[in-house]
């Protein structure tokens, strides 16, 4: 429920905050006082687009914040707030932080379902009046859904089968070319193109490693070289307490370089000048070159090169491809067959939508009938028709207006009160979610008898839920547990409006202003008194 709401700088609206109950609440005032305004607050907080134009000449931006009780528990709220800049993005925040406007009106519309001025036009399309038919009966269409869902997706993975008979033939022999290529190299490692470039860096300068090993060992072993040096220096601290560390040091020291020169001869008689197995892995490395850069360039994509683990992916992937192609038409039977069998669960998914919607047609068009009769159309009638074909998605909304009129669809047999009329009828039958509905002016077109009969019907709708209307008519207002006046004032420069609950004696007066006009009347206000009497002992408790 919408327990505050609060609005600075929107249109002829200063600054206005409106503390709001359960039950129906009635807008009404002067035409240009600001009511729909009002209203164009509240659907901002329902996510509708901001238009900068609505900020008050003067101001920078508008403010709308609504404060609502979202469950029985006290602490259970809930706060939504919306900026509209003069210049820039609007802004939206729930409970204080930031929010998109699609956020903002997710949650907004849990709350609130706002049934503007020519919300009832709605009724004019086949596809509200075939939602209306579904949420009226409970229709489920999950089922429905799902099939058509199934279906798709097995259209998906035929397309991608591999296009036609041409295109899938081409595809084949390319990838049969390109398998051989890849078998034929014998690629397993993929690090095979890093242990290629340390041999070719060996073989490439054998004889400058060869003699390189073979200088140092020399160095080190020559009479007065590095050892004969170590071999000096244990020699004199051997046998003396005080350099005993330092002794066992040198010692292993000889000892590290006696075997570093035994390596190093080694290492240069290990050295083979090999130009026959240079030349192979030259070969073997330009051929590992030559397929990164045209199997691991076209996994990659723009990302790079690619490396010779992706060619060894994409030797993989070319041949499931293959695999796929060459057993096209058995996996093509197989969801040929598939298909088959979705298109069977779609067609009985809409044969079961199709029969739900043709036995709640005329329960619902009854029950729109009924209200109708309640709201001053005593010899109305309205029919709903389902098309013959399933899931029977062409839904008529037909309204025979008066006793022995053709049944019509109703934008040709209703007026503009009978619409309105006709959509409050469907509103009250579908007794909407949202703890909150806000009509304006739903009452257009009508007066009289039929004025009372929708004032009735929605303190009925309000008898659960919170309900605010606005109206032009003191048949309508009288109804309201509350009553809100918006008015207008001019200081000279600018017009500003403001919203005041109004009670007792003045809201005979604003009734009286209403009904005819002349609120000094005596006349006029005992009957705006009467008036406001008799739809309090009507009114639901």
């Amino acid at each position: 429920m919408l327990v505050e709401l609060g609005v600075s700088d929107l249109g002829v609206i200063d600054r206005a905050r409106l503390v709001l109950g359960p039950g129906l609440t009635a807008l009404t005032g002067e035409t240009g006082a600001g009511k729909t305004m009002l209203v164009e607050a509240i659907s901002l907080l329902l996510g509708v687009r901001a238009d900068p134009t609505l900020v008050r000449p003067g101001a920078a931006e508008a403010v709308v914040e609504g404060r609502f009780t979202t469950g029985d528990g006290d602490g259970d709220e809930v706060v939504l707030t919306r900026v509209v800049p003069r210049d820039g993005r609007s802004r939206a925040y729930i409970d204080g932080r930031m929010a998109t406007a699609a956020a903002l009106a997710d949650r907004g519309r849990q709350l609130v379902d706002l049934l503007g001025q020519h919300a009832h036009q709605a009724l004019l399309t086949t596809a509200a009046q075939r939602e209306a038919l579904d949420r009226a009966a409970g229709v489920d269409l999950a089922p429905l859904h799902a099939a058509r869902a199934r279906v798709a997706e097995i259209d998906r993975r035929l397309a991608g089968l591999g296009g036609d008979a041409g295109a899938r033939a081409r595809e084949i022999d390319l990838l049969r070319y390109q398998l051989a290529e890849l078998e034929a190299a014998g690629l397993a490692d993929p690090e095979e193109d890093v242990v290629l470039d340390a041999e070719e860096d060996a073989l490439a300068d054998a004889t400058a490693h060869r003699e390189a090993a073979a200088a140092a060992a020399q160095a080190v072993a020559a009479e007065g070289g590095a050892r004969d040096a170590l071999a000096a220096a244990h020699a004199e601290v051997e046998g003396r307490a005080p350099f005993a560390d330092l002794a066992e040091r040198l010692a292993g020291a000889l000892a590290e370089v006696d075997d570093l020169v035994g390596e190093l001869r080694d290492a240069a008689d290990r050295v083979v000048d090999d130009p026959e197995r240079l030349e192979q892995v030259r070969e073997r490395r330009q051929l590992l070159v030559d397929l990164t850069r045209k199997y691991g360039s076209a996994r990659q994509g723009a990302r790079g090169a690619g490396t010779l683990a992706d060619v060894i992916a994409y030797h993989q992937e070319a041949a499931d491809r293959l695999a796929d192609l060459e057993a096209h038409d058995e996996r093509a039977a197989t969801l040929d067959a598939e298909r088959a069998q979705a298109l069977t669960a779609v067609a009985e998914a809409e044969a079961a939508v199709g029969r739900a919607r043709r036995r709640a047609a005329p329960r619902l068009g009854e029950a729109i009938t009924g209200h109708l009769r309640r709201l001053a159309l005593p010899g109305a009638e309205v029919r709903v028709t389902v098309g013959a074909t399933d899931p029977g998605d062409d839904v008529a909304i037909l309204l025979a207006a008066d006793p022995g009129a053709p049944a019509l669809p109703v934008a040709k047999a209703a007026s503009g009160g009978e619409l309105a009329r006709t959509g409050l009828a469907l509103r009250l039958v579908l007794t909407a979610e949202e703890p909150t509905l806000v009509f304006d002016e739903v009452d257009a077109g009508i007066g009289g008898e039929a004025a009372v009969a929708v004032g009735r019907a929605l303190a009925e709708l309000a008898a659960d839920r919170q309900v605010l209307v606005v109206t032009h008519l003191a048949q309508v207002a009288a109804f309201a547990g509350a009553q809100i006046g918006v008015s207008k004032r001019s200081d000279g420069g600018s017009a500003t409006s403001e919203a005041v609950l109004i009670e007792g004696e003045e809201r005979v007066v604003e009734l009286s202003r209403m009904l005819s006009g002349t609120p000094d009347s005596r006349r006029v206000r005992e009957a705006a008194a009467e008036l406001l009497a008799t739809a309090a002992a009507s009114r639901p408790t």
